[in-house]
This record gives structure tokens, C-alpha cells and sequence, in this order.
């Protein structure tokens, strides 16, 4: 029976679950491939650190070229992360014409054009299932199962950290700080959780996913982002009584000539499928012009779903060198060549409807005051929720929803509440995604 040597580079968390996989279903790997796989060489830097699974010293290197220059070795698996040396291996595993594999977001993000490119003019194939949604197939259902499809618009939860932290601060009344140490302690979290709560993880994921769902360039500096740090249980339950949730939305909406993108805090109706992907779950609502809705659920990260979706790379890559051919499915849906850079829409001019909450003054004329600046800004309101007066005066909350505004509207008409002086502090501002209005 043929075999398929493979090497890897990163043996930590992912790279343990790959190596566990290869020996647990081996057997039902070889039956469904028709070829063995035989994982060659192991480098890490630490190669003395005891691992979940036992593998043999000889298999192991600190020097990774020893995997980029075996001329033996067919696929290399990048699991080291970060951007460096990362990216000058896989660009260096591409020159010996050798296949790759990884689950390195950020990278690419960052540098997937460079990437991309490199794989093209070298005629080898990269396979990076697992760097969006974890174990769910995102990747594969946009390049393959939607390709005749114009995809109108995504809406992603695409971190687990802090869709773990906002369902438990929704359904157990617990404040941000105290989820977010709970999340650490489970392992959910990094001990530098600033990644996941500010946006940083789930916007390398929209990056890749835009480019898969336009088939264009996209620069990660240009996405609006916003993280979940500023949300607090006051809101979440002022949510609750308008019907939402809030969860951390990655949004893309083709326009015309231009697509809207961009990721924050969102409230959305109870009755809508993302509002129910709860814990540490992701999920993508995709809609496509000729299939209409796709929804996926699953995993969005762990040692074992993330390595099962890099096994999946592995096995479609390893199917076309037994047949002799490469390149068969381009990396991000159109050949590099024809790839244009993408128009995003600038921020400034998404429509969406918003909530509102001002910490007022309690006296009267206050929301005549502040319903005269937003109108003044064509901002129309569709609710107000006021609060009764606390004793001793005070401020109190007065939280409004509007109909559709521009986002420049809506800023210049926060910046002039804002100073008014009935009004206590920065109005906090949630984005509403929701059909019914």
C-alpha cells in the first residue's frame, strides 16, 4: 500500500491532537484514503516536556529544516502559530514543492496573499480547514458546496471565549469579570484573554472568510472591530426585556458594488438561530443566492476538533497526490491571478438599527431633549424603556432603540447628547441586527 509521509511542525496543543488521531484512526484513515499515513518527524522547540500521547524520541527535532528539507516527506502540518517563523516555513515548505497544511489564523490574515500566491506559482495545495469555526466545515462549504452561489451575506459567532462569557452572563446573571476568570480556569480563555473579548481572534477569522465568500483581497486593518470587555448586565438585561441577545457578530453583507463588514457586540430577536449557539459553540448563517440559508454549528476550537478539521485537509490533499494532480480547488475560490482587491464599505455608512442607553438626569424635558437631537440627526426611535425614579434623584437609565440610521448620524448625534448636561457619562451603543424592524 502506498504511503504518505508527513511532518510536523508544532507540538503543542493542536499538533497533540493530530498526532492522537493519526494513531487512534490510523486504521480507518488507511481504509477511507487507500494510503497510509506515516507522520515522519515531529519538530518543536521542547521536544523534553511530557505530552498527551507518548511518540517515539527518534521522531523528534528542534530544527524544523530537517522536515523542510526530507525530500521524502509529501505534507508539512504548521502548527506552531504566531507570525514568524511560521511564515517563512511554509513559504520555504512551498519552494520544495511540498503541500501544507495549517491552522494558523493570524498568519494567515495577515499574510495570506503572500501565501496564497506562493502556493499557486509553486503548484501545491494548502489546506487551512481548521483556522476558521474549528471542527465545522466553513471553509469547504463556501469554496465547494456554494461555489455556484453569490453569497449574499454571513453572520458569524466565531469565538468561543466569548460566546461562552456572554451566554453565561444571559443565563446566569454573572458580571463579565467573574465569567471571564471562570472561562480561564475551564481552559476557555488564554491567561491574556485580549484576543478573544476584543475581537482581535474573530477578526483574523472574518479576514479569511471574506476572502473565501468574494474571492477578493481584504486588508485586516480595514474591518471595524469591537470587542465584548465594555458589555455589561444592566445590559444584557435591558436586552432581554426588548427580546435579544447579545452575542459577538463577525458581518458581511454583499452590497452592489461594495461589501459591509464588520464585528461587534450584536443584539438579536430570541427566535433567531445564532441566539441559541450557546457556551463555547460557534456557528455561521450563510446565505447564498441559489441555496438561500446554510447554517453550521459545532466545535470552534479544542485539542481534538480543531485537529479532526486539519486531518480533513490532510486526507483531500493526500486523495490528489494519489492521483498525480494538485491545485484542483483554488485556495480561496478563484485562481490568484483573477483576484481583485475587495471595496469594503466604509463604516461610516452602514445602516442597522441601534439601542441606546443614556444614564440621565431625572427630571423632566430629558427625553425631549434627547429625542429632538436624534431626530435632528433623522434618527427615529422604535422604543423607549425609562426607568422610575431612584430616591435621592440621581440618574437613572433611559434606553431607546431606533429604525435604521447611519452609523455617521448616530455618532454625531451621541457626540451632542453627550455633552449635554442632563446627561451622565458615554451613552452606551449595541448595534441591532434584527428582520422585524
Amino acid at each position: 500500500m502506498k504511503k504518505i509521509f508527513l511532518g510536523l511542525i508544532g507540538f503543542g496543543t493542536i499538533g497533540s491532537g493530530v498526532v492522537k488521531l493519526l494513531q487512534q484512526s490510523g486504521e480507518l484513515i488507511e481504509k477511507r484514503l487507500g494510503a497510509k499515513l506515516v507522520l515522519k518527524k515531529i519538530a518543536d522547540l521542547d521536544i523534553v516536556t511530557p505530552r498527551v500521547v507518548p511518540v517515539k524520541k527518534d521522531l523528534l527535532t528542534t530544527d524544523a529544516k530537517v522536515i523542510l528539507n526530507d525530500p521524502d516527506i509529501h505534507i508539512i502540518i504548521e502548527l506552531m502559530g504566531g507570525y514568524e517563523p511560521a511564515c517563512s516555513f511554509i513559504l520555504a515548505a512551498m519552494r520544495h514543492k511540498k503541500h501544507v497544511v495549517t491552522a494558523n489564523k493570524a498568519l494567515l490574515a495577515t499574510y495570506g496573499n503572500e501565501i496564497f500566491q506562493a502556493a499557486e506559482k509553486n503548484r501545491v495545495d494548502i489546506g487551512f480547514e481548521a483556522s476558521v469555526g474549528g471542527t465545522i466545515p466553513v471553509i469547504k462549504t463556501l469554496k465547494e458546496s456554494l461555489v455556484a452561489n453569490r453569497i449574499k451575506s454571513i453572520f458569524g459567532i466565531m469565538n468561543g471565549t466569548s460566546n461562552y462569557i456572554l451566554s453565561k452572563m444571559t443565563d446566569e446573571g454573572k458580571a463579565f469579570d467573574v465569567v471571564l476568570k471562570e472561562a480561564q480556569t475551564l481552559g476557555f480563555a488564554e491567561a491574556d484573554p485580549t484576543f478573544d473579548i476584543e475581537g482581535v481572534d474573530a477578526a483574523h477569522k472574518l479576514a479569511i472568510t471574506l476572502s473565501l465568500a468574494y474571492g477578493k483581497k481584504v486588508n485586516l486593518n480595514d474591518l471595524y472591530r469591537e470587542g465584548i470587555s465594555d458589555i455589561s448586565q444592566q445590559d444584557i438585561e435591558f436586552a432581554k426585556e426588548l427580546g435579544y441577545r447579545i452575542k459577538l457578530l463577525a458581518i458581511a453583507i454583499k452590497h452592489e458594488k461594495t461589501v459591509e463588514a464588520r464585528l461587534h457586540p450584536t443584539m438579536i430577536p430570541f427566535d433567531h438561530l445564532l441566539a441559541s449557539v450557546n457556551g463555547n459553540f460557534n456557528a455561521f448563517h450563510i446565505t447564498g443566492d441559489a441555496a438561500g440559508s446554510v447554517f453550521l454549528y459545532g466545535q470552534g476550537a479544542g485539542m481534538m476538533p480543531t485537529a479532526s478539521a486539519v486531518m480533513s485537509d490532510i486526507v483531500d490533499i493526500s486523495r490528489q497526490l494519489l492521483k498525480g494532480v494538485s491545485g484542483c480547488v483554488p485556495s480561496r475560490s478563484l485562481r490568484e491571478k483573477i483576484i481583485e482587491d475587495i471595496h469594503l464599505m466604509p463604516f461610516d455608512d452602514i445602516e442597522t438599527n441601534y439601542y441606546f442607553r443614556f444614564s440621565a438626569v431625572d427630571q423632566p424635558g430629558v427625553l425631549s431633549k434627547i429625542s429632538g437631537i436624534l431626530g435632528k440627526y433623522n434618527i427615529s426611535i422604535a422604543t423607549v424603556i425609562q426607568k422610575g425614579r431612584k430616591q435621592g434623584g440621581g440618574a437613572v437609565p433611559v434606553v431607546m432603540t431606533t429604525h435604521k440610521a447611519r452609523e455617521n448620524d448616530v455618532q454625531k448625534a451621541l457626540h451632542e447628547i453627550d455633552r449635554l448636561a442632563i446627561v451622565q457619562g458615554k451613552t452606551i451603543l449595541i448595534r441591532i441586527e434584527d428582520e422585524n424592524f
